[in-house]
C-alpha cells in the first residue's frame, strides 16, 4: 500500500473527507488545518506507535565517525534514537573495512568518571555511556541532539563505526515504505486508531478499529521481534519466543 493508497482509504473508512479546519487560539489567532495535514498526521503518529511496538531491522541504520584525539565526547547524528553498537577501528593508519574492530561496552556515565576522572587519561575507548544533550567549551554539541561520553579519552584519532536505531523515512514524506510493503494492515489499523480519536467517534467503533490494529500489532511483532530475531544473542535486545 502506498500513501497515495492510505490515504484515500483512510478516508473511506472514515467516510470523512476531513475538510479544511480552522482553530483559534488563546490570542485569537487562527491556524487553518488542511485534509492532507490532517490525514498525514494520523499516518505519521500511528508511524511512530508502531515502530516503538517492535523493532524490525528497518530501524537500524549504520554510519562511521571519528574520536578526536583528546576529546572524550562524540556526536550524534540528529535523527539518532538508541545505540545497537558501537566500535572503535584500533587501527588509524588503514580503510575502514581493513582495520580490526573493538567493540565498546555500554556503562553508565558515573562509571567513567570515576574510573577515567581526567581527560589525561588516554587511549584505546574501552567504555561508553550517552551523555545527553550538551553545551559548553569541548562538548561539540548542539543542545537539541545527543552525544557521548567514551572512557578512556582517544589518545589518537580513531575512526569509529555506529549502528544505531532511527526512524525510517515516513510513508508521508517518501510515498512508499517498507511498513506499507509489508504491513499495510497495521499500518492502516494504526492511522484509522488516530482518525477516530481525532473524529471524537463511537465507542464501539473506536473499539473495532482498535482491535484490528491490536491483532495486526501482534503478527508484526511475532515477525520483527521473533522470527528475524531467532539467531540474535546480544545482551538488550529484545527477542520474542516464536510461538
Amino acid at each position: 500500500m502506498n500513501y497515495t493508497q492510505l490515504f484515500d482509504t483512510v478516508k473511506a473508512y472514515c467516510e470523512n473527507d476531513f475538510a479544511d479546519t480552522v482553530f483559534t487560539g488563546s490570542t485569537g489567532a487562527a491556524s487553518t488545518f488542511t485534509s492532507k495535514e490532517q490525514v498525514d498526521t494520523f499516518i505519521r503518529q500511528a508511524e511512530q506507535r508502531i515502530y516503538n511496538f517492535a523493532q524490525p531491522p528497518i530501524l537500524r541504520k549504520n554510519m562511521y565517525g571519528e574520536f578526536t584525539a583528546g576529546t572524550k565526547y562524540l556526536n550524534l547524528p540528529s535523527d539518532f534514537l538508541s545505540v545497537y553498537s558501537l566500535a572503535v577501528l584500533t587501527n588509524p593508519a588503514v580503510d575502514v573495512l581493513s582495520s580490526p574492530q573493538e567493540f565498546l561496552i555500554n556503562k553508565d556515565v558515573s562509571f567513567i568518571r570515576q574510573a577515567y576522572p581526567t581527560p589525561t587519561d588516554t587511549g584505546i575507548p574501552m567504555y561508553y555511556a550517552l551523555f545527553g544533550s550538551t553545551v559548553g567549551t569541548n562538548v561539540p554539541t548542539p543542545y537539541n541532539e545527543y552525544s557521548l561520553i567514551v572512557g578512556p579519552t582517544p589518545d589518537l584519532s580513531y575512526k569509529v563505526e555506529l549502528h544505531y536505531y532511527h526512524y525510517p523515512p515516513s510513508i508521508v514524506d517518501e510515498g512508499t515504505s517498507w511498513l506499507g510493503d509489508n504491513f499495510d494492515t497495521v499500518l492502516l489499523y494504526g492511522s484509522l486508531v488516530e482518525a477516530v480519536v481525532f473524529m471524537k467517534g463511537e465507542s464501539d467503533v473506536a473499539g473495532m478499529y482498535k482491535a484490528q490494529y491490536d491483532g495486526a500489532l501482534q503478527l508484526y511483532k511475532q515477525m520483527t521481534d521473533g522470527k528475524e530475531r531467532q539467531d540474535a544473542y546480544r545482551s538488550g535486545q529484545v527477542r520474542l519466543a516464536v510461538q
